[in-house]
């Protein structure tokens, strides 16, 4: 890991040198006790996030119910909704990000998958983690407020009237990509290197983006970008409308962190022109 020296007053980055690719496979893993405590930390910040954004959902629609009388103006609107989202991501990365990574989204978890941060045991391990939490997470806003619960959609993303199923897909990518792309960037050990002595709070910039892309395609799909969030949501509400529409939050944010990790990986980075330069150096001697 490289480390800044001042020298003249300037502060000067030492040499550095990217950390090995984690292993497709790697079953030592499930040897070690540190794996599971990550999985756990998974499961129980997903939870969190659902039990806490959901309930604000739910919350927000039972402050505007026309039927109750209620002012169409008032609640927390979009804009609050969009807070608990990216505020819950910026407490819950905060917290796992020294346990598990703090990824707390099966996209987020695919995307440092494809670009080697991650081994597939641990990535699965992961997923399974994030969904079932959500489901409980979800399960325990309906085992408190049922009536709301399934009066007010209970938080399922579907596709909102009026919006093509091509225009909701497109939405669930572009959002995940801006997600995904801003958690490499925020935790980029060569960035934390060059930039040491400029403090970065990861967690705050992630946060944001969560944030940022709520406020604009809450309208379109209420913000999927996190397959776990659109499953726990949809099986615990369980109707029609959100499981025809759920193929696009699963589909959706895969190809968006797809597209993140080779972006940041082999254009950022360039990992292809190193791995090349690597091969001709060995193919030279």
């Amino acid at each position: 890991m490289a480390k800044d020296v001042e020298v003249g007053g300037e502060f000067q980055a030492k040499d550095y040198h990217d950390p090995p690719p984690a292993p497709l496979v790697d079953g030592e893993e499930l040897t070690k006790w540190s794996f599971y405590r990550a999985v756990i930390a998974e499961f129980i910040a997903t939870l969190l996030f659902l039990y806490i954004t959901v309930l604000t959902v739910i919350g927000y629609k039972s402050q505007v119910d026309p039927d109750k009388g209620s002012d169409e103006c008032g609640g927390v609107g979009i804009l609050g909704i969009a807070w608990a989202f990216g505020g819950m991501i910026f407490i819950l990365v905060y917290c796992t990000a020294g346990i598990s990574g703090g990824h707390i989204n099966p996209a987020v978890t695919f995307g440092l998958f494809l670009a080697r941060k991650v081994s597939l045991v641990r990535a699965i391990f992961y997923m399974a983690a994030q969904c079932l939490g959500a489901i409980c997470g979800c399960g325990l806003v309906k085992a408190f407020q049922k009536s709301y619960y399934n009066k007010y959609g209970g938080g399922a993303n579907s596709l909102a009237d009026g919006y093509s199923t091509g225009t909701g897909f497109a939405a669930e990518i572009i959002g995940t990509f801006v997600l995904v792309y801003t958690v490499f960037s925020a935790t980029d050990p060569k960035r934390n290197a060059r930039d040491s002595h400029i403090p970065v709070l990861a967690p705050l910039p992630i946060g944001f983006a969560v944030f940022m892309v709520h406020l604009a395609t809450i309208p379109i799909t209420g913000t999927g970008i996190n397959p776990a969030r659109s499953f726990g949501a949809a099986v615990i509400y369980n109707q029609d409308k959100p499981w025809d529409d759920h193929w696009m939050f699963w589909v959706g944010p895969f190809i968006g962190a797809a597209i993140a990790a080779i972006y940041h990986q082999f254009i950022l980075r360039a990992a292809a022109v190193k791995a090349l330069g690597s091969f001709r150096s060995s193919s030279a001697m």
